[in-house]
C-alpha cells in the first residue's frame, strides 16, 4: 500500500510529554517577517476604516459563499480595507506589530498576493500586499484571471471576481522555532486570515468565497515562487455580489 501522507503527518507532528516540536532558537538565523520587492512600483493604500459597517453577529448570520460577481469594480477602498482586515497591522507594541490575525509565536508566515481583475484605479495585474507600509507592490501587468481560474480547477468565479487574493507560506518563518510541528500552524494561520477576509468582505456588503482546490506549481508559476521555501495555501476571490 502507498504510504497515507497525510497520516503519517498527523502522527509525526504530535507533541507529547516526553517529545516537544522545535528546538533552541538561533536568533542570528531568523527569518525577515516582512517580503520585500524594492524595485517593485508601490500603491500606497488608503488608510481609512469604513464608517459603517453591520454588527458582528449580523456579519455572522449573512457571511456564505459567494460565487457570483456584479460587473460592478471594487472601489480602491474597500480593496484597502479587504487587505487590512484580513492580515494587516493593528497595534505595534513594545517594537513589535501585531497583525488582525493571530500567529504562532506572532512569527506571521504568511504572505498575500492579489489579482487585480477590476478595481478602480489599478491596472489589471498581479500584486503583492506590502503589510508594513499598507501599499501594494506592482509585480506583473496584464490579465491573469482566465489563468488563475484554470489553475483553480476551472473556477469561473476567479475570472468574474473584481480580485482574487492569493495566500502563501514562507515556512522558514515558523520553522525556525517550531521545526516540523510549524506546518500545521501555518495551515491554521491561513484559516484566520481567509476567515477575517469574510467576515469584512460580509461586514461592508461585499462577498467571498475561499478556495482550496487548484493545481499549487500552476499558482506557483504565476508568483514567481519556488513551491518549497514558500508555496501558495489558500485563495479567496471577493467584491460586490450579483
Amino acid at each position: 500500500m502507498p504510504i497515507a501522507i497525510g497520516d503519517e503527518f498527523q502522527k509525526n507532528t504530535k507533541h507529547s510529554r516526553d517529545r516537544l516540536l522545535g528546538g533552541h532558537l538561533n536568533w542570528a538565523k531568523k527569518p525577515k517577517t516582512y517580503k520585500e520587492y524594492p524595485s517593485a512600483l508601490k500603491i500606497e493604500l488608503p488608510k481609512n476604516v469604513p464608517s459603517q459597517t453591520l454588527p458582528f453577529n449580523e456579519v455572522l448570520k449573512k457571511r456564505k459563499s459567494q460565487r457570483s460577481f456584479s460587473p460592478k469594480p471594487l472601489s480602491l477602498e474597500g480593496l484597502s480595507f479587504l487587505l487590512w482586515a484580513s492580515t494587516g497591522i493593528q497595534r505595534t507594541e513594545q517594537g513589535y506589530e501585531f497583525r488582525t490575525a493571530p500567529s504562532a509565536g506572532a512569527l506571521y508566515p504568511l504572505e498575500t498576493y492579489v489579482i487585480i481583475n477590476n478595481v478602480q484605479y489599478l491596472e489589471k495585474g498581479l500584486y503583492h500586499y506590502d503589510i508594513q507600509s499598507h501599499a501594494l507592490d506592482t509585480l506583473k501587468a496584464g490579465d491573469f484571471s482566465d489563468t488563475i481560474a484554470r489553475s483553480a480547477l476551472g473556477q469561473l468565479m476567479c475570472i468574474d471576481a473584481p480580485v482574487v487574493l492569493i495566500w502563501t507560506g514562507v515556512f522558514e518563518r515558523s520553522k525556525w522555532k517550531y521545526g516540523q510541528r510549524a506546518y500545521r500552524y501555518v495551515y491554521l494561520e491561513a484559516g484566520h486570515v481567509a476567515q477575517n477576509l469574510a467576515a469584512a468582505a460580509t461586514s461592508v456588503g461585499l462577498g467571498s468565497c475561499q478556495i482550496g482546490a487548484f493545481f499549487d506549481d500552476e499558482i506557483n508559476n504565476v508568483l514567481g515562487i519556488d513551491g518549497v521555501e514558500e508555496s501558495v495555501l489558500y485563495l479567496s476571490v471577493a467584491g460586490h455580489p450579483k
